[in-house]
């Protein structure tokens, strides 16, 4: 495997223990992002390795008080860095992001074709919102795609939900 197909993600973990339960739609939008975050993404921290170590990585995400956690190991399970981030740059991406996966979702079940997608552009334009401020967050930690981030961000907003 080249130095290029090594740097992604081979293993995505979220550390759950604060989630009681979710909705099926919420559920149905985690696996999505899980299933497509491990078939396709970059992920290249721009930290140097013990050993020279360039991928492929596992993580785990996770929530602490008010921060985001994400837990980089190697694919031996090694714990190579934890980065901690602030969710306070999110938070009104992330509000603003339920709020519309709430009507997306109602719309759905009951609206017009042409409102619907009225509502997922919004959407898909808040997730590309949230996307690019989580990319910021990381330039100097780790690089990532847009769709790599997409699917993170995603991933995220799944662990707010309380």
């Amino acid at each position: 495997m080249s130095a290029a197909q090594n740097k992604r993600i081979c293993e995505i973990e979220l550390d759950e223990k604060s989630i009681i339960s979710r909705s099926a739609e919420v559920e149905h939008e985690r696996r999505v992002a899980i299933f497509d975050l491990l078939e396709e993404n970059h992920f290249d921290p721009q930290t140097k390795y013990e050993g020279d170590y360039d991928g492929p990585y596992k993580v785990v995400l996770s929530l602490i008080e008010d921060r985001l956690s994400m837990e980089i190991f190697s694919d031996q399970d090694q714990l190579l860095e934890t980065i901690i981030l602030p969710l306070k740059s999110f938070r009104r991406v992330i509000k603003e992001y339920f709020m519309i996966c709430e009507s997306y979702f109602n719309a759905i079940k009951k609206a017009s074709p042409s409102q619907i997608e009225a509502i997922d552009m919004g959407r898909r334009g808040l997730h590309n919102e949230g996307s690019e401020i989580l990319r910021e967050r990381l330039e100097d930690k780790i690089a990532l795609d847009l769709n790599t981030a997409r699917r993170l961000f995603t991933l995220i907003c799944v662990l707010q939900i309380r």
